[in-house]
């Protein structure tokens, strides 16, 4: 099945159920605004994205105290269905449905997949507090949306690896949304949207395919340019000075050289 098709699968479904969506997204967009949808493709489709999906030793380690996950952009190195499923929520029409929702109204695809693409968690993989950082790689258009599709079969709440969201900042309790098989979720992006994903607890791989739109504005007349900025848990004092010093460093850095020292190697490289 191609992107296409796909599309209109994602499309048909999202719009079955958009006033119970943006009640959903309104109902939260005063802190970090949100939805989840489930059942977005048939199963049988989201089964086989499951299966094709590549193991850990095919995608790119990153390791640190900030996070523990595998990730890849090179959509060509992986099988061909899963990138049209990452291209299927890049159709204008998915893309200004969702904007309807979240009452963007213009938002940006990025076939780039600068930070997106696919990404997996295994047992004891986690990623700590964060802010996304704010623009895209060029820094001409403001992150606002994060577009968060999972696929692992049987996900079970015990398993971890779920979204939390820090709605009163990362010194407080988190608010968790499953990552359940086959479900959606989108979140706002903003100066506050404080996000995490709590510790894998089982042997198994925790799968999501990803994207993030753009907008010429940002989403909050306050927000400011940022690098990305992760926090320690609540209870982590020490690693949260480390953190505190590493964000302010690498902002000074992108003061100094307004689009970083190094091109990010999380994108899309296409044969020419």
């Amino acid at each position: 099945m191609d992107k296409h098709a796909i599309s209109e699968l994602i499309y048909n479904h999202i719009l079955d159920h958009k006033q119970s969506l943006i009640e959903q997204f309104s109902s939260t967009e005063s802190k970090i605004g949100y939805f989840y949808i489930d059942n977005v493709l048939p199963e049988q489709l989201a089964i086989e994205c499951s299966q094709v999906f590549p193991k850990p030793e095919d995608m790119r380690l990153l390791k640190s105290i900030k996070e523990y996950k595998h990730v890849s952009a090179q959509m060509n190195k992986h099988n061909q269905l899963l990138e049209a499923v990452i291209y299927a929520f890049q159709n204008i029409k998915v893309v200004k449905l969702i904007g309807e929702i979240c009452n963007i109204p213009l938002l940006y695809p990025d076939d780039s997949l600068y930070a997106g693409g696919l990404s997996l968690m295994a047992k004891d993989n986690f990623l700590n507090p964060h802010l996304d950082n704010s623009h895209d790689a060029e820094r001409e258009r403001w992150r606002v949306l994060n577009v968060l599709y999972y696929v692992t079969p049987n996900w079970k709440k015990e398993n971890g690896g779920h979204l939390e969201l820090w709605p009163n900042g990362p010194k407080n309790n988190p608010l968790e949304i499953q990552s359940k098989f086959n479900r959606l979720i989108v979140m706002a992006t903003h100066s506050s949207s404080w996000h995490a994903v709590n510790k894998v607890t089982v042997n198994g791989y925790r799968c999501c395919i990803s994207n993030y739109y753009f907008s010429d504005n940002a989403l909050r007349e306050t927000d400011k340019f940022h690098v990305t900025k992760f926090r320690g848990r609540p209870n982590q004092t020490l690693t949260n000075i480390f953190l505190d010093f590493d964000s302010n460093l690498r902002m000074l850095v992108r003061k100094l050289f307004k689009k970083g020292v190094r091109k990010n190697p999380h994108i899309y490289k296409r044969d020419n």
